[in-house]
């Protein structure tokens, strides 16, 4: 990122409390933040207005999984073998960079990330790209592929290994045999969680945007592939600003501005279920505070997209110029659920009932275990299992010579005459299947810090430059400030009992009798309260008191015993300054 916001919002943050880099006292260590008192309650809000929007809304149910998670968990979802970073060194300092960045930050590539590493040590030396900490040439470096998982041990001696999540879905996909219970058996049905999750990042940079602990809010939507649609009529008309695939590889590509229903219709957008989670999240983003105007939604190149996923879309951000991802929204099928059953003695299915019984042909094993025995030893009756897995589920796999199944991450090949494979024709009341899943991920720390650069502001008033935040009420650290015009006089035990009747009422309220009146109008501004209400005489003598807004500085004045319902009106957008002003008016 250039100078300009980013650095202004960066220095706010810490001078105000919303974050900062963590462990300053030893020195800090890069990619951890803290959050200030201002950042916690700031995150806190936009996560209650997800939560609200994409669990509460939706009638998906919530969960709170572990952050440390046994090694067979990632063997399954293969974050053990393909969770990297390309990395590469400078032979001169020593200093590892992500070589992909390297060439974004000083070429006109703008998604490195998708480009094959070969390719990408090829531009290093093509565009003579050099350590960014010591001017060191990279070319001719090798480029390596890095896995961001953190390691531990669970346990003590000869302990369990085990891995920081580096997502909260895992948390999710391991449950749904239990989880599905829950939800009485029933497709479809959602589940969400917000919580912590952890990659070792080879350069973290710009604040909170990458960073090596990072909070998720993600839902993990299981649905039956074959019967189940979204309810795309609520979200139909919702205009959107989407950046196909086929326009970023046209060499003046642009946006199409469209609606979401046209761009279904249309085959721009090519799944019902992540065009309606676009639906849904367009406006969300407005809520919290995103500027529309510098938001949208990019297909991911089919270099960069996840081998499960059939489509992939990202939410993203612009400030100072630079994109940045906010949210991914992909259609993942039915990859981590039957991965996990592939790995686990667990049934990650669901029994689906027919309207009718009816004669299907179902495909049966009957292992010889004459020959599973002396050949595979104590993996024998894995194998036999995996067997009947590989039967259920891919039919096709048994029309060799030999049928190959994995277990506890081994392959063996068993010929086909030993498998005893057969087909037979039976009476089914169901089946079994596994549900198909739609996720959209959102990075919460990348919207917060979206969500203040979107709202620094600057102007002046009384000749004086002023930078204030332009929050939203919902999301803003605090309500109101409630200040005394002096601390004498009484005025000053009035305005705490003002203060206290606000909190009793559900506001955030922050009370200030520190310094001349204005400046502490300036210290609210700057920390994005929408609202202050100064104590002074006449409010000792006709119970009446001041009310500010932030953006115009406007002021009226209120009458006390009516002050907790309008400031909750303007906080939920039931009425606007303009009305209250016209009111007072009026009075």
């Amino acid at each position: 990122m250039t100078e300009d916001v980013s650095e202004r919002v960066v220095e706010l943050a810490k001078r105000r409390g919303f974050f900062f880099q963590s462990n300053g006292a030893y020195g800090g260590v890069s990619g951890f933040y803290t959050y200030g008192p201002q950042g916690a309650t700031l995150k806190d809000n936009v996560e209650d207005a997800w939560r609200d929007r994409f669990a509460v809304a939706e009638g998906h149910m919530e969960v709170d999984a572990p952050t440390v998670m046994p090694e067979p968990v990632f063997e399954a979802s293969g974050h053990l073998d393909g969770f990297d970073d390309m990395l590469v060194e400078c032979p001169e300092c020593g200093e590892n960079h992500r070589a992909d960045h390297l060439v974004e930050d000083d070429t006109e590539i703008e998604e490195a990330e998708s480009v094959p590493t070969e390719e990408v040590e090829d531009l290093i030396a093509e565009h003579d790209l050099v350590c960014p900490d010591c001017g060191t040439e990279l070319a001719g470096q090798p480029v390596e592929e890095f896995n961001l998982m953190f390691e531990t041990n669970i346990g003590p001696g000869s302990s369990q290994p085990g891995y920081l999540r580096p997502e909260t879905a895992q948390g999710i996909f391991v449950e749904f045999p239990r989880l599905k219970e829950y939800a009485r058996n029933q497709l479809p049905f959602g589940v969400t969680q917000i919580g912590k999750a952890y990659r070792n990042e080879i350069s973290p940079r710009n604040s909170i945007i990458r960073v090596r602990e990072l909070t998720q809010a993600e839902l993990e939507h299981f649905v039956d592939p074959e019967e189940d649609e979204p309810p795309l009529h609520r979200v139909e008309d919702v205009r959107v600003t989407l950046y196909p695939a086929d326009e970023q590889e046209k060499e003046e590509g642009g946006y199409v501005e469209t609606t979401v229903g046209e761009a279904v219709e249309e085959g721009i957008l090519t799944n019902d279920w992540v065009a309606y989670y676009l639906g849904v999240a367009e406006p969300w983003y407005d809520r919290v505070g995103v500027d529309m105007d510098r938001f949208r939604f990019r297909q991911h190149l089919s270099g960069e997209r996840a081998h499960y996923a059939a489509d992939c879309w990202d939410a993203e951000a612009e400030i100072d110029g630079d994109w940045f991802e906010l949210a991914g929204f992909a259609y993942r099928s039915d990859y981590d659920l039957s991965k996990h059953a592939e790995h686990s003695d667990e049934e990650f299915t669901l029994f689906k009932q027919y309207d009718e019984p009816k004669r299907v042909e179902r495909a049966t094993v009957d292992p010889d275990m004459s020959y599973l025995g002396p050949e595979f030893g104590g993996d024998a009756g894995d194998v036999a299992d995996a067997l009947e897995r590989k039967a259920e589920r891919d039919r096709a796999a048994f029309d060799g010579e030999d049928v190959t199944v994995e277990t506890d991450g081994e392959e063996y090949a068993v010929p086909l005459e030993k498998t005893g494979f057969g087909v037979e024709e039976v009476t089914e009341s169901g089946e079994h299947i596994t549900p198909h899943v739609v996720e959209p991920s959102f990075g919460v720390d990348r919207t917060v810090y979206t969500v203040v650069a979107h709202a620094y502001r600057e102007d002046e008033v009384d000749g004086e430059e002023r930078s204030y935040l332009d929050l939203d009420p919902e999301v803003a650290p605090t309500t109101v400030g409630v200040f005394p015009l002096m601390d004498k006089d009484g005025m000053d035990e009035r305005a705490r009992d003002i203060a206290a009747e606000l909190r009793e009422d559900g506001h955030d309220v922050t009370y200030d009798d520190s310094g001349a009146i204005g400046r502490r109008y300036r210290r609210q501004d700057e920390v994005g309260t929408p609202f202050c209400v100064t104590v002074d005489y006449e409010t000792l003598e006709a119970g009446t008191v001041t009310v500010r807004e932030r953006d115009t500085t406007e002021q009226t004045r209120v009458p006390v015993e009516d002050l907790s319902e309008t400031l909750t009106a303007l906080r939920d957008g039931d009425r606007t300054f303009d009305e209250v002003l016209v009111a007072a008016d009026a009075e």
